[in-house]
């Protein structure tokens, strides 16, 4: 897990959806964590996001808006580990089916 400073120096990178899977996976078990990490990625946030929303003129929730982000970023690396598992499960099934098969062949000489 990343320490309050390795978040702090990857908020940025967070917001702007460039993290790798473990980085963003750290960032978030972190931030669940650390009330002070979780209070600074939502002061940057509201101050990127509300400066822009503001220009837009529309209303928002930033609040609101943060959380999806956070549970959207969670659901990704949750999507991310049931692909990799779906991998390994095809790819050990792939291989029980080669040794099988090599079975069948050696014993049926």
């Amino acid at each position: 897990m990343m320490d309050c400073k390795e978040v702090q120096k990857n908020i940025t990178a967070f917001l702007n959806d460039e993290l790798d899977g473990r980085s963003s996976e750290s960032f978030l078990g972190h931030i669940k964590e650390c009330p002070e990490c979780r209070e600074e990625l939502s002061i940057q946030y509201l101050v990127r996001e509300g400066t822009a929303r503001l220009e837009e003129g529309g209303s928002f929730d930033l609040n609101k808006d943060l959380e999806d982000l956070i549970t959207s970023s969670s659901q990704k690396i949750q999507n991310r580990r049931i692909a990799a598992f779906c991998i390994y499960s095809l790819e050990f099934i792939a291989i029980i089916a080669v040794i099988f098969i090599l079975v069948l062949v050696f014993y049926s000489k």
